[in-house]
């Protein structure tokens, strides 16, 4: 499915009916400012590495858009493979395992090259991972400039603030491009790329809906609301809840904030409100993609 064709420019902020608002919203977040990172929704601790998760060839960096990652072992190069996570060539030692048959046929039907290879060379390919035999590699992921999801009369973008798991990074994907998003933007470092992992939990979604890399989270905020978007941030000390999103309607920008830390000093500063979401149960947090898929619902629901 190929992205959604914008109805035209969007109209600078002193056009838009809620300009005025922007300078009430930064009021009522800068009373409640601290000056330390704002608390996110996001769970306190990240999962530990599991052995047989997406590897990299020998010297390559995070997946970035260059460099191909290779997924490893036989339960996660099936899994991808059922998941149709793009691939471009299937590395195999032998066929003596159900699970490398099963991924070998579905190579085929997907005509994606399969290459035999032998143990060593799958060492040196995959840096010693464990590979039980099998490697996927796959296709390098092309990130969008980040001023391309500006589409249409009001676009919904989601910004991700410091988001290192490639699952919570597929996850709001997956969410995002349910509730109508343009797409997402990414940090360039210390943030979750584009990975297998990301391709498996976004359920597909990743080769409709485009994500964006930037240097800058704030600054580039900061051009979202020069285009004439309002910025909201996620957090758990917002002045507001997400139901108080008076202008949820036009070109909007949410943030969502780190598993653990929230959103950072200079992010929230760049935002124009703050909002949180009410959780009148125990729980103390919510996981980043829960949260995020929360708050698109909500911003769905206003949008009509």
């Amino acid at each position: 499915m190929s992205p959604r064709k914008g109805k035209g420019p969007t109209p600078k902020a002193e056009d838009r009916h809620w300009h005025g608002k922007r300078q009430k919203a930064r009021a009522a977040k800068s009373s409640k400012r601290t000056g330390t990172p704002t608390q996110g929704p996001g769970a306190r601790n990240a999962r530990p590495a599991e052995q047989g998760r997406p590897g990299r060839p020998a010297g390559a960096r995070r997946a970035n858009g260059e460099v191909p990652e290779l997924v490893t072992g036989r339960n996660p190069v099936l899994e991808a493979m059922r998941a149709r996570v793009p691939g471009t060539a299937l590395y195999v030692t032998d066929a003596r395992d159900d699970r490398i048959r099963e991924a070998i046929q579905l190579a085929a039907d997907r005509k994606i090259p399969l290459l035999e290879a032998g143990v060593k060379e799958l060492d040196r390919l995959t840096d010693g991972a464990v590979h039980q035999g099998i490697a996927l590699q796959v296709r390098p992921y092309r990130y969008a400039h980040a001023d391309d999801l500006l589409r249409g009369n009001a676009p919904l973008i989601v910004a991700l603030d410091g988001i290192t798991d490639p699952r919570n990074l597929g996850a709001i994907v997956r969410s995002a491009s349910a509730f109508g998003a343009s797409g997402v933007v990414v940090p360039e470092r210390r943030a979750a790329g584009v990975t297998a992992g990301a391709w498996k939990t976004s359920a597909g979604t990743l080769a409709n809906l485009p994500v964006a890399q930037t240097t800058n989270l704030a600054r580039q905020l900061k051009a979202y609301q020069k285009a004439g978007c309002f910025v909201v941030g996620l957090a758990a000390d917002g002045a507001a809840t997400i139901a108080d999103m008076e202008v949820a309607d036009g070109p909007f920008v949410l943030v969502v904030g780190s598993e653990g830390k929230g959103l950072g000093r200079l992010v929230a500063e760049s935002c124009d409100m703050l909002v949180n979401i009410p959780m009148p149960g125990q729980a103390e947090s919510l996981n980043a993609g829960v949260a995020a898929g929360i708050a698109l619902y909500e911003v769905a629901r206003q949008r009509g």
